[in-house]
């Protein structure tokens, strides 16, 4: 590494962002960036790791501390090279991702994790106004043919990976612009959607070709993508979203998290909203079900909304802001995050059940009806909750948004047709990528279940892999796996 003593020398850091009083004016991308000497003294923090156990942290298997030290070095460009070996879009993860690799950073035993996703945003940003990114050319086509189903991230990673390899890809995607949960399911001010068109642009004249409004089952059969192409991969995500079947949920007033951000991203890329009833919260008490990054987005959209008041109920307990002793380092780290939407303004309260949506007898919603939970006794008696006797009470809103992840991908017009199997959370089977029907393979969370964008990523590179082996009829893939990505020679 360059400046072995540079983690005692340089505290941690991230670029500045707008202040909230003025970023919730927008929908826009608000954060800054650091000056080139900035960013050098964040990856001169890299340390000399004998065990670099930021690789195992990220499921892209991204070469951290290679890259870091190239940003040391000013040699910009290798640093690319290295970060692309094994990333497909790192101006995505390098924006959304929620970093498990800086959970597993060795300087995180008793320090700040290097800041390892900034440092990937600027890399890959930095390599886009030098023009090092562009279309490249694919030398020679094998004459494959293949369809992939979905659009998202792990959509289009497979695509890019298998027409590196030669083949003829094109996607199929229902909605009416390509990205998935990159186009209208994450907030403009967190992803702008310029950086999701750019890298579409990017593919289309490489040779991957896009088919929008076309959804699978209704606009086209799975059995005629299986007789006009050689291959099916579908990557159509876990998108039914977990309910809550209790009194009031017809109440109007009720939503998916994900009704309301689509909502707003369709309205801030001036796009119809769709035929649903419009949801827009100005001036009206907002409750979000869930804790997790959808909820935060839903806070966010929500102050940007201008709503009167927000308040997010969890219904596991406060974590700690320290690790404890049943979550050790180089695990994903348990504790308690502030995501720029709470720092926007938002109450914020934990271990909340939800009983009961309250109507005003007009069929709208005027409150929820909640209680606390005692975890501890909760444990004891052997995972039912117990309830905190006088703690009920109602929390007035006009809105609420559940927040409470995804269970399983839609396979009502899938799975029957095409002979699929489900596994026991309604996620499509498919060992190593490919499923009991040999011409069609999955990949991303319509497989391995809801996760992460760079987890989406690493299954749409794998799956390409496998993919690339089945219509070539060989054991050696011209794709490399995620291990084998990079070789520094220099």
């Amino acid at each position: 590494m360059g400046q072995k003593d540079g983690f005692l020398l340089y505290k941690r850091a991230l670029p500045k962002n707008q202040p909230a009083e003025e970023r919730i004016k927008h929908s826009q991308e608000f954060s800054t960036e650091f000056n080139e000497k900035k960013i050098n003294e964040q990856a001169a923090r890299c340390m000399d790791c004998g065990v670099p156990f930021c690789h195992s942290g990220c499921p892209l298997g991204n070469f951290i501390p290679e890259f870091n030290d190239a940003v040391y070095q000013k040699d910009w460009k290798l640093a690319y090279q290295i970060l692309s070996s094994t990333n497909n879009f790192p101006e995505f993860t390098g924006r959304i991702c929620p970093a498990p690799c800086e959970g597993s950073c060795v300087l995180g035993l008793n320090n700040d994790p290097v800041s390892i996703e900034n440092i990937e945003k600027t890399i890959v940003e930095r390599a886009f106004v030098n023009g090092w990114i562009k279309p490249t050319v694919v030398a020679h086509r094998t004459g494959k043919k293949v369809a992939v189903v979905g659009s998202g991230p792990a959509g289009m990673a497979t695509a890019d990976q298998l027409n590196k390899a030669g083949h003829q890809v094109t996607v199929f995607e229902k909605s009416d612009e390509v990205g998935g949960l990159l186009r209208y399911g994450i907030p403009d001010f967190k992803l702008s959607k310029d950086v999701v068109v750019r890298r579409v642009k990017l593919m289309e004249h490489e040779g991957v070709v896009f088919k929008t409004s076309i959804e699978i089952g209704k606009d086209i059969s799975i059995g005629t993508l299986e007789a006009e192409y050689d291959a099916v991969v579908l990557t159509i995500g876990s998108t039914v979203p977990r309910d809550l079947p209790i009194k009031g949920r017809s109440l109007k007033g009720v939503y998916p998290a994900m009704d309301f951000l689509t909502q707003h991203n369709r309205r801030v890329s001036k796009k119809y909203i769709g035929s649903k009833e419009e949801i827009w919260v100005e001036g009206k008490n907002v409750v979000v079900i869930g804790g997790g990054d959808t909820g935060s987005d839903c806070i966010g959209t929500s102050n940007r909304q201008k709503a009167n008041k927000i308040t997010q109920i969890e219904l596991l307990n406060k974590p700690g802001t320290t690790r404890g002793t049943q979550n050790p380092w180089p695990e994903w780290p348990m504790v308690l995050k502030t995501s720029t939407s709470h720092e926007e303004g938002c109450n914020r309260e934990w271990a909340i059940l939800t009983k009961a949506f309250l109507g005003d007898g007009k069929g709208n919603l005027r409150a929820i009806e909640t209680v606390h939970i005692d975890w501890e006794l909760t444990k004891a008696n052997g995972g039912t909750l117990v309830e905190i006797e006088g703690t009920e009470e109602e929390i007035p809103c006009n809105f609420v948004f559940l927040a409470m992840g995804f269970v399983h991908p839609f396979t009502q017009y899938l799975a029957e047709e095409a002979g699929l199997e489900l596994d026991a959370r309604g996620n499509i089977k498919a060992e190593s990528y490919q499923t009991k029907n040999e011409k069609i393979f999955v990949a991303g969370d319509a497989r391995r279940g809801q996760s992460l964008v760079v987890w989406a990523i690493s299954e749409g590179r794998e799956a390409a892999k496998k993919v690339d082996e089945f219509l070539v009829e060989r054991t050696g893939s011209v794709l490399a796996s995620k291990d084998k990505a990079y070789i520094h020679t220099a």
